[in-house]
């Protein structure tokens, strides 16, 4: 089996690297295309894959092939492949805002084709990765892309109409929960904290919070109230940002990301 990606980027990289850590499968095995020889040297060096500038090629020699291009950039690369794409090959899409209904159509063709949307936490191996298929793709290809996607953290079959809200609260959220840790941070600094012991701290209680509540199955409400005592100083915390309007600015974030993704 042969494992072809088009564009060597970030979220390209944390796939990789996901699927030889978890040994899915071998360096061998894969092979990945990109603009720069700078970006091709480093990925082979890095994960021992062999890399070319030849996006034709990939296309041609992959089993599984992975789209992870730019949304822009699909136009010009399906152009380029689209007839060295085999019938039989599993095409993946990791691109924000492009409908399966749309891939078909730039490709001119019916594919096997899955859609799906990892975040950057990938790279650490703890990503949350939405997935969806088209008619075409079996059972047996479903199990082999949920194993793939699953190697480098949780991959979660949503309906396609989902996808951009996926691409909102798992693809677009890492940037706002950062802002959160900085803003903490900056909170700690202010009352005296060092600033590299300010950031630990921060981070460290988002990574415990979040764990907390997927591992007890329990609402972030009643986990809220469990710290929240009478009278205390977290309450106050909570009647500040309700009163600061943290709710209602996290929601209209969210909600202005998943408009602009369906316009893209």
């Amino acid at each position: 089996m042969k494992i072809g990606f088009i564009g060597l980027g970030n979220m390209a990289k944390a796939i990789i690297g996901g699927m030889l850590e978890k040994q899915v499968v071998e360096p061998g095995e894969l092979i990945g295309s990109a603009a720069t020889a700078k970006t091709l040297e480093a990925v082979s060096e890095r994960f021992g894959i062999e890399t070319t500038p030849d996006n034709c090629r990939v296309a041609e020699e992959s089993d599984i092939l992975f789209l992870a291009v730019k949304p822009q950039m699909f136009p010009q690369v399906i152009a380029q492949v689209k007839d060295r794409v085999d019938e039989k090959t599993l095409v993946i899409s990791i691109a924000a805002g492009k409908t399966t209904a749309y891939i078909e159509q730039e490709f001119g063709k019916t594919l096997r084709l899955v859609r799906c949307m990892p975040n950057t936490p990938a790279l650490v191996g703890e990503g949350c990765t939405g997935v969806c298929y088209n008619l075409q793709v079996t059972d047996e290809d479903k199990m082999l892309a949920e194993k793939l996607l699953s190697s480098f953290g949780r991959a979660v079959e949503v309906p396609e109409r989902l996808m951009d809200t996926v691409g909102a609260v798992a693809g677009s959220a890492p940037a706002y929960v950062c802002m959160f840790v900085e803003a903490m941070a900056d909170a700690a600094v202010l009352g005296g904290m060092p600033r590299a012991q300010a950031y630990e701290f921060a981070a460290q209680t988002v990574l415990g919070t979040a764990k907390l509540i997927l591992e007890t199955g329990k609402h972030p409400a009643e986990l809220k109230d469990m710290v929240c005592s009478p009278a205390g100083t977290t309450i106050e915390g909570v009647r500040v940002l309700e009163r600061q309007g943290m709710r209602s600015a996290v929601v209209e974030a969210l909600t202005a990301c998943v408009e602009k993704s369906k316009r893209l």
